[in-house]
């Protein structure tokens, strides 16, 4: 083994089968920086990179915080650890709940408890916008409403699911309800089978109607901005929204106002992905949520220049003066695999609010970007095993388990320089 691999710095980062811990780890090995992936789930796709230094097994989160927060405590008491870089919901929840306990050992940039609080409540964030001067939809609980006539977003009120929300969980419970429900002009949801699978009193949103969805990132210290960075999302997860596969970067200086305005307002600390619509009627930047935690479309981010992860470790490890948050304008950038759901969500979804596009002209809309804009997330040729295990996970069941991508979690990855 390389001694001097295995005396550099390094850092944690939890994750499921999140494709961004893949450029984390590709990123701050460029600079020297290891990379510990830590997962419950086996076949990670970072775990798979020729630059991952080491991959370590996790209890279940969602089977008991206290049992994975300890076993993210014994890491980070490890000498080469320096700092942990959340890239899931949990994980931003938990570092920010816990930080007295991980500051024992690492350096963090996370939000503290009433800021993410703040930012987790989508109710509270409605206010804290409206308070900013940043628009943002109506926003209500699903038991206020009584008027089902307008078209209607209904979601979960918070990011994460815990104790420190809901009466009835405790200190080991967390759940994270992604799904959202698209309510037609004059329809009425079945509100008791709503609240039953989000398992709380979720909120009720105006659909607006929009010519673009965008999205605004920013790491700040004590209010302070360090970096931030803006792109137009082309295509979604969905036709209907969800993350960018499909991206462009911008510097709109519109965008960049309504951004700073609420990081502002909220006195923001750390990392901080907001996505907004822009309103086809006004124009204006409208808020749909906040995520305190590295990105889905991070790729995209680091193609265009703009380094996040390594800022991030620069600010962990107080050298915040060394970064540089230019970025290049106009980088389109694709993941592969999401534009196969994207394609997918055409062919099986549908949606009150969002005409669905046509299935050859799809087609050739994905594959001509291809063609123009030949940028991928996460396909490389000499880091090849991150896209084929990302690839495995799109594959019907059974057939993905039988490819040689990637390596399982409970085995350790080899490690490079």
């Amino acid at each position: 083994m390389d001694t001097a691999n295995q005396e550099r710095d390094r850092v944690l980062i939890p994750t499921g089968h999140d494709g961004v811990t893949c450029t984390c780890v590709r990123s701050l090995a460029q600079k020297g920086i290891g990379a510990v992936v830590a997962s419950e789930k086996s076949n990670v796709p970072a775990a798979a990179s020729r630059y991952c230094d080491e991959s370590v097994t996790l209890p279940p989160p969602r089977q008991g915080l206290s049992s994975y927060r300890d076993a993210l405590v014994a890491l980070a008491e490890r000498d080469d650890v320096r700092t942990i870089v959340p890239v899931r919901p949990e994980d931003a929840y938990l570092l920010s709940r816990y930080e007295e306990s991980f500051a024992e050992h690492v350096s963090l940039v996370v939000p503290s408890m009433p800021q993410l609080e703040r930012v987790f409540d989508r109710l509270q964030l409605a206010a804290a916008a409206e308070a900013a001067g940043v628009p943002v939809p109506e926003t209500r609980r699903l038991s206020d409403v009584d008027d089902w006539t307008p078209e209607l977003l209904i979601k979960s009120r918070y990011n994460v699911l815990t104790d420190a929300y809901l009466d009835d969980m405790g200190p080991d419970d967390v759940n994270v309800v992604k799904g959202i429900h698209h309510v037609g002009r004059g329809e009425t949801p079945d509100v008791e089978a709503i609240r039953e699978e989000m398992c709380h009193d979720p909120i009720v949103q105006e659909f607006v109607r929009t010519d673009g969805e965008f999205m605004f990132t920013g790491l700040y210290d004590h209010g302070e901005p360090l970096a931030t960075f803006q792109h137009r999302q082309i295509r979604g997860n969905s036709y209907t929204g969800g993350g960018g596969v499909y991206r462009r970067s911008i510097a709109d200086p519109e965008l960049e106002r309504v951004g700073r305005a609420l990081l502002d307002e909220l006195d923001w600390h750390g990392l901080a992905c907001i996505e907004y619509m822009r309103d086809a009627t006004t124009g204006e930047y409208v808020l749909t949520e906040i995520n305190p935690r590295m990105w889905q479309s991070l790729p995209s981010t680091v193609h265009a220049g703009a380094d996040f992860p390594w800022y991030y470790w620069l600010a962990a490890t107080g050298r915040t003066d060394e970064i540089d948050d230019r970025y290049r304008v106009g980088v389109g950038t694709h993941m592969l695999y999401g534009e196969l759901g994207y394609l997918r969500s055409v062919i099986t979804e549908e949606s009150p609010h969002v005409e669905r596009p046509s299935i050859p002209g799809t087609i050739w809309d994905i594959g001509s970007s291809i063609v123009r804009e030949p940028r991928f997330d996460y396909l490389t040729l000499d880091d090849p095993g991150p896209f084929f295990a990302g690839l495995c996970r799109t594959l019907p069941d059974g057939v993905g388990d039988r490819l040689p991508w990637p390596r399982d979690a409970d085995n350790p990855a080899p490690r490079h320089a």
